[in-house]
C-alpha cells in the first residue's frame, strides 16, 4: 500500500502542474486569436497582390523581366526553415524538422545552407554539420514587420549577389484551430505571372507608368508578402498547436489527480481499518 504522505505529496504536484497547463491553454488560445486575425488580414492582401502581378502580366507589351524571375543552374540552395521559440506545442517543431530531414536527404553539405527561423529549429541543426548562413530567433509567435523585412533583405540579397540559386521556405500552413498542413515552397526564383489568354472580356487598364515599370515596383513588395504569409500561417499553427496539446495536459493531469485521490482515499480507509482492527484486538486481549 503506498504511502499516504507521498500520495498527497504527487496530488499536491499534479494539481500545480494543471494549474500551470491551463494558464499555458488560455495564453495560447488569446494568442491564437490574434494569430488567426493577422493570418485573415495578410492571406487576401497577398491573393490580390498576385492578381495584380498577373493583369500587369497580361497588359505588358513585351516579355517581363526581373531579377527575382531569373532562372539558373542550381548549384547552391538555401531552406529557410519555419519552427517555434519555444516547446510545449506537441510534435509541431518535430515534424517540420522531419520535413527539413527529408529535403534534406541526399544534398551535398557543399551545395546547401540553412537559414533557421525559431530557436527550436536552430538548436536542432547546430549540433549537426549542415551550414547555417543566419538565424533569426526570439519572435515570441508574434508577427513583426521589421524583422520579416530583415529577413526578406537577407534572403534576396544573397539571390541577387548570386551566393544562392534557389530559396526553398518549409512552413506550418493554418487551416483550422485543429490542423495545420507542412508546406514546401520555393520563394526565389519567383515564378513568372501565368497569362490566361483564353479569358473572355478582360477588362484593359490604362497605365500609367508602364505595367513594366510598375512590375518593377510591385515586386519586392510581393516577395515581402510572400515572407509576411508563411510566419503568419507558421505563428498561428504554433499557437492553436501549443493550445492542444495544453488542454490535453490539462485533461490528463485532472484525470491523474482523480486516479491518485481514489488511491489515496483507498489508503487512508485501509490504515484506519487497521488501527481499528489493532485497538479491537487490544481490547479483546485485555478482557480475556
Amino acid at each position: 500500500m503506498p504511502n499516504l504522505r507521498d500520495v498527497k505529496k504527487r496530488i499536491r504536484s499534479v494539481i500545480s502542474t494543471r494549474q500551470i497547463t491551463k494558464a499555458m491553454e488560455m495564453v495560447s488560445a488569446a494568442k491564437l486569436r490574434r494569430a488567426q486575425s493577422r493570418v485573415m488580414q495578410v492571406r487576401p492582401y497577398s491573393e490580390k497582390m498576385t492578381q495584380i502581378l498577373e493583369s500587369l502580366a497580361a497588359a505588358s507589351s513585351g516579355e517581363l523581366s526581373h531579377p527575382y524571375f531569373e532562372k539558373r543552374e542550381v548549384k547552391k540552395q538555401t531552406l529557410v526553415l519555419m519552427t517555434s521559440d519555444r516547446g510545449m506545442c506537441g510534435s509541431f517543431n518535430a515534424n517540420l524538422i522531419r520535413r527539413a530531414q527529408e529535403w534534406l536527404e541526399g544534398k551535398d553539405k557543399n551545395k546547401v545552407e540553412l537559414v533557421l527561423i525559431g530557436k527550436k529549429g536552430y538548436d536542432f541543426y547546430k549540433r549537426r554539420e549542415w551550414p547555417i548562413a543566419e538565424k533569426f530567433l526570439d519572435w515570441s509567435g508574434n508577427l513583426d514587420y521589421g524583422r520579416t523585412r530583415d529577413i526578406v533583405e537577407f534572403l534576396t540579397g544573397r539571390f541577387l549577389k548570386n551566393e544562392t540559386d534557389e530559396i526553398v521556405i518549409i512552413y506550418t500552413m493554418f487551416l483550422s484551430t485543429v490542423k495545420y498542413k507542412i508546406t514546401t515552397v520555393r520563394y526565389l526564383p519567383v515564378e513568372k505571372p501565368k497569362v490566361d489568354d483564353s479569358k473572355q472580356g478582360r477588362i484593359e487598364y490604362i497605365f500609367e507608368p508602364s505595367p513594366e515599370s510598375i512590375f518593377t515596383e510591385l515586386l519586392p513588395r510581393y516577395a515581402l508578402t510572400k515572407m509576411m504569409t508563411s510566419l503568419a500561417d507558421s505563428f498561428a499553427s504554433e499557437h492553436g498547436t501549443r493550445m492542444i496539446a495544453m488542454g490535453a495536459a490539462t485533461k490528463n493531469a485532472g484525470e491523474m489527480i482523480d486516479t491518485l485521490t481514489l488511491q489515496y482515499n483507498k489508503a487512508r480507509q485501509a490504515a484506519i481499518t487497521k488501527e481499528l482492527l489493532e485497538i479491537v484486538s487490544g481490547a479483546e486481549a485485555l478482557t480475556s
